[in-house]
């Protein structure tokens, strides 16, 4: 299993273990929607519950420095789902950043899927 693979995998599977090999100790996650800045346990504890399910989870790219994911999301709250296209920064073999891109979609289209 890749290293986006596993992180992947821990995110739709909810398995922390995976998610604490692959995201480095000062790992940062960048939202650019509210510019706030995440770290590991907080990103971790996010992936653990319930707020949001990912649809068509998948890797578009991935080498010894970067991997780019793309999903479609919905969020039990009810927000606007998003296609989310993720850019992930790897170090030393672990992810230590990531920053994303979403554009709102219909909730329709999640239907579809």
């Amino acid at each position: 299993m890749t290293l986006m693979e596993k992180f992947l995998n821990g995110i739709n599977n909810k398995i922390e273990t995976d998610l604490n090999e692959v995201l480095h100790e000062d790992y940062k996650f960048i939202s650019h929607q509210n510019n706030n800045t995440s770290n590991k346990s907080e990103i971790i504890k996010l992936c653990m519950g319930n707020s949001f399910t990912n649809y068509n989870h998948r890797i578009i790219y991935e080498n010894d420095e970067i991997g780019i994911d793309h999903a479609f999301i919905t969020y039990l709250s009810g927000d606007t789902s998003e296609a989310c296209l993720s850019v992930h920064v790897i170090k030393k073999g672990k992810i230590i950043s990531t920053e994303t891109g979403a554009t709102s979609i219909s909730n329709e289209v999640i239907k579809g899927l």
